[in-house]
């Protein structure tokens, strides 16, 4: 009785002393995974959106890197499942180079057992991205919207500097508007003249003596606006004293770009239950994807444990290799599913949860015959 109890305390005490070892290593990796990932997104998308925000609608370097920020746990979201990932492969490839999966195994320890403390942490990793995708974004997309309205309505005076001029394009590069100010003065604007080339065939031009940027739009007072036609033909005169003029782009476009992000799914299935919601396909697609990103930690996870096991004769780490090239799979299936989806070809549902279908399918198929051979 007493041996027994002896091997069962023994056998407890390796078991988790094994789960420490595997995880320890499948931590390192996942913070090396998302700080790599996230980098690769921050540089490749993010910092060329930041470009864009100065170049094109003139908001100050602060409040567009202020933005950025505020984007960084939806970031986060997507970088976890490739952390994950990583971390799996990385793990239990250098574990199979190194004969220790082989002295396991030796010592009566499967690949299923070798699994559970890295399919734990997935299901951790997991349920923290739901949490962060429903408590954090939504409040930090919010932050970043409403911050970037209020930069496109200000359009960035300088202050105190003299006979400056800053401009809008249409999205095929032609000019929208040109603004020249004489001079900004304690947030009033002096010697102000508009361009307005927004409408078809028409042209206006605003001349103030003053102006300002208010919340409600610009502000304009002592002044003329004169439209014409392309070939210069006078069409209306109207003089003013106080004027109030919304200019910039079309803030409501941007606003319905972030709607998925600015609710959770409880909040999301409310908002669709509205009547003529503008692209209520994709927000259908984004509510359902809430619950299949964090899912794809797990799914990853099972088709990067069988792909992770070396065979003996192979005697360098692929695991990174392994990593991208499931990702770009996963990410590849996902955009097409996602824009089937958005046509109307495949269900929202469909769309949101079939890259996860596939990839688990595959990944039980690649489990269960590396487990059955090994074992």
């Amino acid at each position: 009785m007493i041996k027994i109890i002896h091997k069962i305390i023994f056998k407890t005490k390796r078991m988790k002393l094994l789960d420490k070892y595997i995880i320890k290593q499948v931590i390192e990796m996942f913070i090396m995974g998302v700080l790599v990932f996230t980098s690769i997104i921050f540089a490749s998308d993010t910092f060329i959106t930041l470009i864009k925000q100065i170049s094109m609608y003139g908001i100050p370097f602060k409040i567009a890197f202020l933005i950025i920020i505020l984007h960084l746990p939806s970031v986060f979201v997507m970088t976890i499942p490739m952390g994950v990932l990583l971390a799996t492969v990385m793990t239990l490839n250098g574990l199979s180079l190194s004969s220790e999966i082989t002295v396991m195994r030796a010592c009566g320890i499967g690949i299923n057992r070798i699994a559970k403390p890295i399919f734990v942490f997935a299901i951790i990793m997991s349920c923290l991205s739901f949490v962060l995708n429903e408590t954090v974004v939504p409040v930090m997309t919010k932050q970043s919207t409403d911050l970037a309205l209020y930069a496109f309505s200000k359009k960035n005076i300088p202050e105190g500097k003299e006979n400056f001029l800053f401009k809008e394009v249409k999205d095929g590069g032609t000019l929208k508007r040109l603004f020249y100010v004489g001079d900004c003065t304690d947030g009033i604007l002096h010697n102000i003249t508009v361009l307005d080339a927004s409408k078809d065939n028409t042209i206006q031009i605003l001349q103030a003596r003053e102006g300002e940027t208010k919340e409600e739009g610009w502000r304009f007072q002592k002044g003329a606006i004169y439209t014409v036609t392309d070939n210069g033909k006078a069409l209306d005169t109207t003089m003013f004293d106080d004027t109030v003029i919304k200019f910039g782009m079309d803030l409501t476009k941007e606003m319905n770009k972030n709607i998925a992000n600015e609710h959770n799914f409880i909040q999301l299935c409310k908002f669709l239950t509205k009547k003529n919601i503008p692209k209520k396909q994709e927000l259908k697609i984004s509510l359902f994807d809430k619950i299949a990103l964090p899912l794809t930690t797990i799914v990853l996870v099972i088709i990067g444990v069988p792909l992770a096991i070396t065979p003996p004769r192979v005697r360098y780490n692929r695991g990174f290799l392994f990593s991208i090239l499931i990702i770009f799979a996963y990410y590849l299936v996902r955009a097409l599913s996602i824009s089937f989806g958005e046509t109307g070809a495949l269900p929202a549902v469909i769309a949101a949860f079939l890259p996860n279908i596939i990839l688990t399918i595959v990944g039980v198929a690649l489990y269960y015959k590396k487990v059955y051979t090994i074992s």
